[in-house]
């Protein structure tokens, strides 16, 4: 079996499930009662904090790749990059139905276009607000157009320069999420310094390794004879 069979029958598969898994564990634990006190807070904080992971991880395969020499990591970063995004919609939509319209009329249903409009208009409201929302919702909306354009017909529309462009959001979602975090938190912030501690090295080591590659490609001039003399 060749490495890219690999690749595709085994180890992607493998991620998948393991990436379903948080979600999985929640909803066993939220149907068993085995969370904390106040279980949508713990399901609001966990959906979260595995956004937050998974944009880390994204993050890490170029730094791996390039330290490692194994390119076919890259693979990886789309689905890594998907998840990310799917556990922050989960996260969003937790936050929209049981805090934002937990205090609507909902007279008219909870499917009725006067319900989706008033909900929209909260949300709205508490992201202009409320700053650690608004951090949360950039992050994001961040998000958003990478998923949308994450598939090969995408970067065949965009070109690869505009696509990788479109792609570096990912650094202000990272950036935005851990702020996000950050205000989030009351007390105890280690959690959210640890994460952003990572963001800022993983970022880091984009910048340094873009200097140095710089320094490398640009050509020394050449060494007249009088000089070796």
């Amino acid at each position: 079996m060749t490495s890219d069979r690999v690749v595709r029958v085994l180890l992607k598969p493998v991620l998948f499930a393991a990436a379903l898994t948080p979600i999985v564990w929640l909803a066993w634990s939220v149907y068993t009662g085995n969370l904390g006190a106040d279980p949508l807070a713990d399901v609001t904080h966990e959906t979260g904090a595995w956004a937050l992971r998974f944009l880390c991880a994204t993050l890490a395969v170029t730094p791996v790749r390039r330290l490692t020499g194994w390119n076919r990591l890259t693979r990886f970063r789309r689905m890594l990059g998907l998840f990310a995004f799917f556990y922050a919609t989960v996260h969003l939509l937790i936050y929209a139905g049981a805090d934002r319209l937990a205090g609507l009329d909902l007279s008219n249903g909870i499917l009725s276009v006067q319900t989706a409009v008033a909900l929209a208009k909260s949300v709205v409201d508490d992201v202009r607000k409320r700053p650690f929302i608004t951090a949360g919702f950039t992050a994001w909306a961040c998000m958003l157009p990478l998923a949308l354009t994450s598939t090969a017909g995408w970067i065949r529309r965009l070109g690869g320069r505009r696509w990788n462009l479109l792609h570096r959001l990912i650094y202000l979602s990272a950036v935005a999420a851990c702020v996000h975090y950050y205000w989030l938190v009351k007390s105890d912030i280690r959690r959210p310094l640890a994460y952003g501690a990572v963001v800022v090295l993983l970022l880091g080591f984009r910048i340094v390794w873009s200097r140095v590659n710089r320094r490398v490609s640009i050509p020394q001039p050449a060494t007249s004879q009088r000089s070796l003399r």
